[in-house]
């Protein structure tokens, strides 16, 4: 079994759950995302992607990130709850 791909959050098509895997971003920026829910390990998805800021849902949390700060979070996609995985 091949690890899975590992891409930008800016590349997560709408509706797909993933894991961030990394944040590569200096370190206020890792710390603002922090803060934000938006941690190695932790579940994201992309509710909208409209060609400008991203509206994402973080556990039970939403917020607009812009494209720049999105594009340095990679994810890799993970199976919606109750569908088995890839």
């Amino acid at each position: 079994m091949s690890p899975e791909p590992v891409l930008p959050l800016t590349m997560l098509p709408p509706g797909r759950p993933a894991r961030i895997v990394e944040v590569r971003a200096g370190r206020h920026l890792k710390e603002r995302l922090a803060g934000l829910g938006l941690l190695p390990g932790n579940t994201v998805q992309v509710l909208r992607d409209n060609g400008g800021p991203l509206l994402l849902a973080v556990g039970e949390t939403r917020l607009a990130l812009g494209r720049g700060m999105a594009h340095k979070i990679l994810v890799t996609e993970t199976a919606p709850q109750g569908e088995p995985a890839r």
